[in-house]
């Protein structure tokens, strides 16, 4: 057998609908055979803290390997993993189409479905994953939500670690007052002059999007008329993606089919479909046809997706982009998100800034150590933000002006993580690197 893969990797059906699929003696016979071939290799050490947890158990045990290791542990192992997959898609020599058909996300994402099915989800997580009522209630009280949840609010933060287990010192993202489709009727006009005039897209808003930081929408709408395309933002529902993070793989397929009909009569319009958030995208793209691999309408879907960072440089490299954009004065540092990474479409963000006219370019390609709803939790936190430090780090010896991140939430976490190296002026955070573009072409 040879040592390693140079086949592209690719990924197997979740088969959540099996019954062996939440068998926990087949659960952790597996664990056993995959942590087994993970401690013969440790590439993955300096990823997640999954690697760090899994192979000082073993180092700690009586013989030094995993046949000592109690398997009541291994949950101690599947609480580290952020499912970034970039253990899957950058370091592992041995996903399919390897003989050793290993797949880590994969299979701590079979653990927590266990989890789910035997009712071990806790009640505050499932309360925190339902992100649309969250929304919809938090936008109606955004001066009072984001007074409540602001790190300043000793009392109420403490009230909120208590009960929902949220990390007093974890940013959480603020809200807005108005919806983005609430604001969609302020549709820019199109340049009918530009180069890609023609072009249609659906912006699929996203929960973040949609609730948080309606601007980056905005931002988007904006370049996208710049450039002759002609938008709508549609937003049936949440990915499902925080319902992922927690093994509720039913509820995903539930959310993925109601917004694969939805999105699918835009498509049948001649429509292409922008995700506002990476990890969304990942979810329309790739996640989504893994759990539903019967679905024509999540497959047309799939294939209709694209990141905003990626639409722009398509845009770019196929028709040429407007005429218009300024130098970003100062240089701008991006971050490429795991959740990017994970889509195999190369460091699209960076891509799309180069496309400003005499502007620096600092490209940092390593996890924030965010995860999501993970990077809040208490527990979490610390452990996220040592695994982001060299981010952060990077992020401050660049010495550029801005610091953008394709994931809004790995942004806010970078700069929480700067402000921890020092007093020093630090660079000015922008939440999305479209918004940049957004800024060239008003200026």
């Amino acid at each position: 057998m040879r040592e390693g893969s140079l086949e592209a990797p690719t990924r197997h059906p979740i088969a959540w609908r099996d019954a062996d699929f939440y068998d926990p003696q087949k659960i952790e016979a597996e664990m056993r055979r995959v942590f087994d071939i993970c401690h013969g290799c440790r590439r993955c050490f300096n990823l997640c803290d999954s690697f760090p947890r899994l192979f000082d158990l073993i180092d700690a045990s009586t013989t030094g390997e995993l046949d000592a290791v109690d398997s009541k542990a291994f949950g101690h192992v599947a609480d580290g993993c952020t499912l970034c997959d970039l253990c899957f898609m950058t370091k592992c020599p041995y996903v399919p189409p390897h003989a050793f058909n290993l797949d880590f996300p994969h299979l701590i994402l079979r653990y927590r479905a266990m989890e789910a099915r035997a009712g071990q989800v806790p009640f505050a997580d499932r309360e925190l994953a339902r992100t649309d009522r969250n929304g919809a209630v938090a936008t109606k009280l955004a001066g009072l939500a984001n007074w409540a949840s602001d790190t300043a609010n000793t009392r109420v933060r403490a009230l909120m670690a208590a009960r929902a287990g949220l990390d007093p010192a974890a940013e959480l993202p603020r809200y807005a007052a108005t919806t983005l489709v609430a604001r969609k009727a302020e549709a820019p006009p199109v340049n009918r002059d530009a180069p890609a005039f023609g072009r249609k897209a659906v912006l699929y808003a996203t929960c973040y999007g949609n609730y948080n930081d309606p601007e980056i929408g905005l931002a988007t709408r904006a370049v996208l008329a710049k450039n002759g395309v002609e938008t709508e933002i549609v937003y049936p529902g949440c990915c499902g993606m925080p319902l992922l993070e927690q093994g509720r793989i039913d509820k995903v397929a539930e959310s993925a089919a109601k917004v694969a009909d939805e999105l699918g009569a835009w498509i049948a319009r001649g429509y292409d479909v922008i995700a506002l958030v990476p990890s969304c995208a990942l979810m329309l793209k790739f996640e989504w046809p893994l759990i539903l691999p019967e679905s024509d309408p999540v497959r047309t879907l799939a294939r209709a997706t694209f990141d905003i960072s990626e639409y722009v440089v398509d845009i770019a490299r196929k028709e040429g982009l407007a005429a218009g954009l300024a130098p970003v004065a100062g240089g701008v540092a991006v971050h490429i998100a795991c959740h990017a990474r994970a889509q195999n479409m190369g460091q699209k963000a960076a891509e799309m800034l180069r496309l400003l006219p005499d502007t620096e370019v600092q490209v940092i390609e390593r996890c924030s150590g965010h995860g999501g709803a993970w990077g809040f939790k208490t527990g979490h936190f610390e452990t996220a933000m040592k695994v982001g430090r060299p981010v952060a780090r990077a992020a401050k010896e660049a010495g550029k002006r801005f610091i953008t991140s394709e994931c809004p939430l790995a942004g806010v976490h970078i700069r929480q993580g700067i402000g921890k190296l020092g007093t020093e002026a630090a660079p000015e955070l922008i939440a999305h690197p479209i918004q940049l573009l957004a800024r060239a072409y008003s200026t």
